[in-house]
């Protein structure tokens, strides 16, 4: 008999996981700290991503519709998430040690997203990694609304991850109390995808124009990628809250599978994930761990007993304030994760 799926979030007291193992593999593994710093060279993928992609784009202009899903499918869908994976890097200040140039190399992997984005995934996400589960802080928890509406079907389910894009930018008003998205850098991203979105629509045209917007859908989406979105945090093994996935799809998506690493350790850069691992295996292979979007994926979308209510979520503080910072805060050093991030104007 198959378990039904969780109708509310589930609600645990303790702690997030990662500090409490990010300081137990320091204390056995100190060398790990050998890890920390910055890959300048994430930054050359850039230039190199985007005449791939839009090469792709003018080369499908005049092609038939189905060629144009085939090319969205099978390159631009891998294309954007490597574009994503860039921005996240940047986001942790992973790439350079100024915050300008992260958020110009974050704002150029931007541009073959059709809308602007980087700039506020900078907010949101590194307040996801400090306020892990706390559903008024953490926006990669759907809201109640959108988990009740998909439930645990089979269609639902399917159609979710398909456009989990909007679905992901539905949840930020729920935040626009509690986290700043707004700054300068916010109206230069914008500005900068627009232009990219309207050049390919005036020198191009629509054909290739849809090329694009079909590779964002497809790289989040109902895509092998897409089993990235299930793999981080849903519930597959009772109570672990957080997973990493070692299969190949991690040579074009710059190891963003190694999700338990990354979050005990966010100031290694992407190309040296896999020798934390090695350095630390007695902590990470006693962890359940994915080797398949794929599988993970169909899981997800046809076992009734998921549903997006499959998280792990814990009470926050019941007053808040304002947060804010971006691109440029996360550190170099352990010690200086655990500092709360900067905090002004309260608010109930």
């Amino acid at each position: 008999m198959s378990k039904s799926a969780p109708t509310e979030y589930e609600v645990v007291q303790g702690p997030e996981p990662h500090p409490g193992r990010t300081r137990a593999i320091l204390k056995a593994h100190p060398q790990v700290q050998k890890l920390f710093g910055r890959t300048p060279a994430t930054a050359l993928f850039v230039p190199i991503i985007l005449v791939a992609q839009f090469g792709m784009a003018y080369a499908v202009r005049e092609q038939p519709w189905w060629v144009i899903v085939l090319a969205a499918y099978t390159l631009g869908a891998i294309v954007n998430n490597t574009c994503y994976v860039i921005i996240h890097e940047a986001t942790h200040s992973l790439i350079f040690k100024g915050r300008t140039a992260n958020l110009l190399a974050a704002i150029g992997a931007d541009l073959v997203h059709v809308i602007p984005s980087a700039v506020t995934f900078t907010r949101f996400h590194l307040v996801h990694h400090r306020h892990q589960g706390e559903f008024d802080l953490d926006a990669d928890l759907p809201s109640h609304a959108e988990a009740k509406l998909v439930g645990n079907s089979t269609v639902m389910k399917a159609l979710w991850i398909a456009f989990f894009p909007l679905m992901q930018a539905l949840r930020m008003p729920r935040f626009s109390k509690l986290i700043s998205f707004w700054e300068p850098w916010t109206v230069v991203n914008a500005l900068a995808v627009f232009a990219a979105d309207a050049a390919v629509l005036y020198f191009m045209g629509p054909w290739a124009f849809l090329y694009v917007v079909l590779s964002i859908f497809f790289s989040i989406g109902l895509h092998p990628l897409g089993g990235r979105l299930i793999q981080e945090h849903f519930i597959i093994q009772h109570p672990q809250e957080t997973y990493s996935y070692y299969g190949p799809w991690n040579l074009t998506a710059l190891n963003v599978g190694y999700h338990n690493e990354h979050h005990d350790f966010s100031a290694v850069p992407w190309n040296r994930l896999p020798q934390v691992k090695a350095l630390a295996p007695e902590f990470y292979d006693t962890l359940k761990w994915h080797r398949s979007w794929t599988g993970l994926l169909l899981k997800f979308i046809f076992d009734p007993s998921l549903s997006l209510y499959s998280r792990i979520t814990r009470p926050g503080p019941q007053k808040r304030q304002v947060l804010t910072g971006g691109v440029g805060r996360v550190p170099d050093s352990v010690e200086s994760l655990q500092k709360p991030p900067a905090a002004v104007d309260s608010a109930a």
